[in-house]
């Protein structure tokens, strides 16, 4: 874009927040690129002037009703016309953002001084992430970092989106290899947030796709017992998440060792019951089986008794009440259920 034709900062911002904001790339798009695989046994990755663009002042385009980016964005905005002939991103999908505008909402993204601005900004770059060539350019333009930024800003709304454009970023093999350094940061958000509040959704959704593949699992070490805290305090929801990290760590042999010395309340084990929801029980029960394959010797059995509240004691000694439990799930309705407590059994 050339530097003569830049309109105002304000006309500036005020298009790059209507560039696919609210554009339906769902969140959730749990799928690895760039060559990642899943680890076995885990739960379950051109013209100038285009139709719909009206001139309006010198150097400005006013975009109409019904066009792609008033359509995804709810807005009739007005942008600076481009030096060259863009103008067909108003009629293409998030997939097919062109490289200067995910640069252009990377600048308006620092230089914002509003957090409704910023949200806006965070979601349209986290709509774009749901795509491949989106989450590669991001990445090059150190974009990643950027975001990032903005784990720790003020606004709690802003610190959500950020979160949500990590998540479709991380599902991004070479990504991961900047997101994790934010690990810290994104354990304490859990850890200081309120309890069931979109921030911890967001944080745990983030660790579910880091921790997807062994690489970046150690990483984690130090969370498992926060974890297995938030399934004694929190809703279904974040029960869910939470447990679907914990699976993916417990599938992983090398990580066993950690989890099962983690502090763990004993409380744990009374989600056992046919009363929990069958989301959580179902994965609860995936977990129970991680750990119930893994076979210690006997000299490292009998040095886990002696630690006191240990995961190893609550669930897995023979004095743990879990047995009982998984034999009364026997006669559970869901026949699912019964089948992975069978499993668990024999």
């Amino acid at each position: 874009m050339g530097d003569g034709s830049v309109a105002p900062r304000l006309g500036n911002m005020k298009a790059l927040l209507g560039i696919v904001a609210g554009a339906g790339a769902s969140y959730g798009i749990y799928k690895l690129i760039s060559g990642g695989s899943f680890k076995r046994g885990k739960k379950s990755v051109t013209t100038s002037e285009s139709p719909g663009v009206r001139s309006s002042q010198p150097g400005e385009v006013t975009l109409q009703r019904g066009s792609l980016l008033a359509k995804v964005s709810g807005l009739d905005v007005v942008c600076p016309r481009p030096d060259v002939a863009s103008a067909d991103i108003i009629h293409q999908s998030p997939s097919n953002l062109e490289p200067q505008h995910l640069k252009m909402l990377l600048s308006c993204l620092q230089t914002s001084n509003n957090s409704s601005d910023r949200c806006r900004i965070l979601l349209t770059l986290g709509n774009a992430a749901a795509f491949t060539v989106n989450q590669n350019l991001i990445r090059e333009f150190e974009g990643i970092h950027i975001i990032a930024g903005f784990l720790s800003d003020p606004a709690a709304e802003v610190r959500v989106q950020t979160l949500n454009a990590l998540n479709n970023l991380c599902m991004n093999i070479p990504n991961q290899e900047q997101i994790k350094v934010y690990v810290p940061q994104v354990l304490e958000l859990i850890e200081m947030s309120p309890v069931n509040s979109d921030l911890q959704l967001g944080a745990l959704r983030l660790l579910t796709n880091l921790s997807v593949t062994d690489k970046h699992q150690h990483l984690l070490k130090e969370s498992i017992t926060l974890l297995l805290s938030l399934l004694v305090v929190s809703n279904e929801a974040l029960q869910v998440q939470a447990l679907k990290v914990l699976v993916n760590l417990s599938s992983n042999p090398d990580m066993m060792d950690d989890i099962v010395q983690a502090q763990a309340p004993a409380s744990v084990v009374l989600l056992f019951d046919a009363r929990t929801a069958s989301t959580v029980l179902l994965r609860l029960l995936t977990f129970a089986g991680n750990l119930k394959a893994w076979r210690p010797s006997a000299q490292v059995a009998d040095e886990l008794r002696r630690t006191q509240d240990c995961l190893f004691r609550v669930m897995l000694d023979e004095s743990s009440q879990l047995h009982s439990r998984l034999v009364q799930l026997l006669s559970h309705p869901d026949g699912e259920i019964q089948s992975q407590v069978a499993r668990i059994l024999t």
